[in-house]
C-alpha cells in the first residue's frame, strides 16, 4: 500500500525537484494553490511566476474575452496562454534540464448572497521530461464548503494535489484520481469530470477514468454523451428537461427502447416541457451490484458503449434511491424531469424497507423526490398467468400506502405507458443474458439489431458467436 503523502511533503517535494519548473495562475479565489509552495519553503526552485487576474478587464486583456469567466473556455485559454510563456522565456535557459507545467483555476467559492455553492475549473499542461510534448488534465469540482474561506483551503489542497499527481503519478492515472481527495474528504467537494489528454495518456479511456471517480467516491455520476465522450453534467444538463430510464441495460433490450421511446413521446408533449430541450439519458446505478459483488467496470463501459451506438446519453451513478437520483439531477436544471420505470420497479418504490436509513421513511424520501417538477412515467407488466396486465391503475400496493399512491398518481406524479407493444413484456435483460451465456441464438431477436451486432461482433457477455 502507498503511503499518502501530506500536503505540506507534496509541495515540498515539487520544490526541491531541480527538474521541474512552471507558473500558477488562479482567478477567483486567492492564490491558495500558489501559497502552499511559498510557505514550504524553496518555491524559487518550482515557481517562475504566480499571478492571479481578479479584474474582468484584466483576465479579458490576458487570456482574451469569454462568455463565462469559471468555464472550461477560460481554463483553457489559461493553460494555453501561461504554458506559451514559461517555454519561449525560459526554453534557452532551462528547456535542456526542466519540465515545464503550467497550473491554473478559475473558481467561484460559496456564496452567502446567492445561497449557491462554489464550483471550478482546474487543470495542469506539463511536460513528463524536457523537449516532450505537452499532457494535459482537466478537472471540474463541485465545492460543499459551508463559507468560503472553507472552499479556499479545499482548493489549495486539491491544486497541490493535482500537480503533484500529473509531474509523479502520470504513468498510474487511478493512483493519481485517488491521490486527489489526499488530505481531503467528499464532504468537502466533489469531482464531477477529469480530462486526460496528451502523450502521457495516449493509452487512457477518459470514461474509464469517469467511471472511477464515481467508484472511488469522489463524483455521485459520470455522463457520456451519444459519441462516448464524457460531458461535465452541469454543462449537459443546464436548463434542459430531462428523461431518464434506470436500468441494468445487461444487455438493452427491445423492452428498454420501447419504454424509452414511448416516454420520450408523452414527455415531449407536456404543456410546461420544450421538446427541443430534452436530454434523454440512459441510467446505470452501481447500487444495482449484489452485495459483495465486485465493480466490473469494463462491462459497465460495454454497456454505455452499446447504448451510445444506440444515440443515448449514458449516465453511471451512486444513486441507488430514486430520490438520490431525483436531487442529483435538479442540482443541475430547474425544468422537468421524467423518470422512466415498468410497474414492477415502481411497486419497489413502495417498498418501504428502502428507506429505513431515513429518520422520515418512505414520506421524507417521496418528499425529497417530488418536492420538485418530477413525475414517473410507468409501463405496464405482464400478470401471472401471462394474460392480464398489470398497469399503473391495478398494481399490487400495501393497504396502508394506497392512499398516499392513490395521491400521486391522480395528481399526475405517476403517468401511464400505455402504448408499450405487448409483445416486448416477455422480454428481461437476465434472460437474454443467460440466451447469450448458453449460444441460445434466440436472444438476437430480443434485442435491436444494432445491439446485436456490437455483441457478437465484440464477443461481449461471453458472447461466442
Amino acid at each position: 500500500m502507498e503511503s499518502i503523502l501530506d500536503t505540506h511533503r507534496k509541495a515540498r517535494t515539487i520544490n526541491l525537484d531541480d527538474g521541474k519548473y512552471g507558473t500558477i495562475a488562479e482567478i477567483g479565489a486567492g492564490q491558495e494553490t500558489a501559497r502552499w509552495f511559498f510557505q514550504v519553503g524553496g518555491a524559487a526552485g518550482t515557481i517562475a511566476k504566480a499571478m492571479s487576474a481578479y479584474d474582468m478587464t484584466f483576465s479579458d486583456s490576458i487570456y482574451g474575452s469569454c462568455k463565462r469567466y469559471v468555464s472550461r473556455e477560460r481554463l483553457q485559454a489559461m493553460l494555453k496562454h501561461e504554458y506559451r510563456l514559461v517555454n519561449e522565456r525560459l526554453q534557452k535557459k532551462r528547456g535542456d534540464s526542466s519540465a515545464f507545467f503550467a497550473f491554473a483555476n478559475t473558481v467561484a467559492t460559496h456564496s452567502f448572497v446567492r445561497q449557491q455553492a462554489g464550483h471550478g475549473w482546474l487543470g495542469i499542461r506539463f511536460q513528463t521530461r524536457s523537449g516532450e510534448e505537452a499532457s494535459q488534465i482537466d478537472v471540474h469540482v463541485c465545492l460543499r464548503g459551508q463559507e468560503s474561506l472553507q472552499d479556499q483551503e479545499t482548493l489549495g489542497i486539491l491544486g497541490v494535489n493535482l500537480i503533484f499527481g500529473a509531474l509523479y503519478l502520470h504513468e498510474k492515472p487511478e493512483a493519481l484520481i485517488r491521490s486527489l481527495l489526499d488530505q481531503l474528504s467528499s464532504e468537502l467537494l466533489e469531482i464531477d469530470m477529469i480530462d486526460f489528454s496528451g502523450p502521457a495518456f495516449s493509452d487512457i479511456d477518459n470514461r474509464l477514468m469517469a467511471l472511477r471517480l464515481v467508484q472511488y467516491g469522489l463524483s455521485s455520476a459520470a455522463m457520456f454523451q451519444a459519441d462516448g465522450n464524457v460531458v461535465q453534467p452541469a454543462d449537459a444538463l443546464y436548463k434542459k428537461a430531462v428523461l431518464v430510464e434506470r436500468s441494468r441495460f445487461r444487455p438493452p433490450t427491445h423492452l428498454n427502447m420501447n419504454l424509452l421511446d414511448s416516454a420520450h413521446a408523452a414527455f415531449g408533449k407536456e404543456p410546461d416541457v420544450n421538446p427541443d430541450d430534452v436530454i434523454v439519458l440512459s441510467e446505470m446505478t452501481l447500487h444495482n451490484l449484489v452485495e459483495g459483488e465486485e465493480i466490473d467496470v469494463e462491462d459497465y463501459l460495454h454497456r454505455a458503449e452499446i447504448l451510445c451506438a444506440l444515440g443515448k446519453h449514458v449516465m453511471i451513478s451512486d444513486c441507488g434511491a430514486f430520490y438520490r437520483l431525483a436531487e442529483y439531477l435538479f442540482r443541475y436544471t430547474q425544468c422537468p424531469v421524467g423518470i422512466v420505470l415498468g410497474v414492477p420497479t415502481l411497486e419497489q418504490v413502495f417498498d418501504e424497507k428502502y428507506y429505513e436509513s431515513l429518520e422520515g421513511g418512505i414520506l421524507e424520501s417521496f418528499g425529497r423526490m417530488f418536492r420538485n417538477d418530477l413525475r414517473l412515467y410507468a409501463g405496464p407488466a405482464l400478470g401471472k398467468d401471462d394474460n392480464d396486465l398489470v398497469t399503473v391503475h391495478n398494481l399490487s400496493i400495501p393497504s396502508h400506502l394506497k392512499h398516499l399512491y392513490l395521491y400521486l398518481l391522480e395528481n399526475g406524479y405517476i403517468r401511464e405507458l400505455s402504448d408499450i407493444r405487448r409483445e416486448y413484456l416477455s422480454i428481461f435483460s437476465h434472460s437474454v443474458l443467460e440466451k447469450i451465456r448458453q449460444g441460445d441464438d434466440s436472444w438476437i431477436d430480443m434485442v435491436p439489431g444494432a445491439v446485436a451486432e456490437i455483441i457478437r461482433k465484440k464477443r461481449l457477455f461471453q458472447c461466442e458467436s
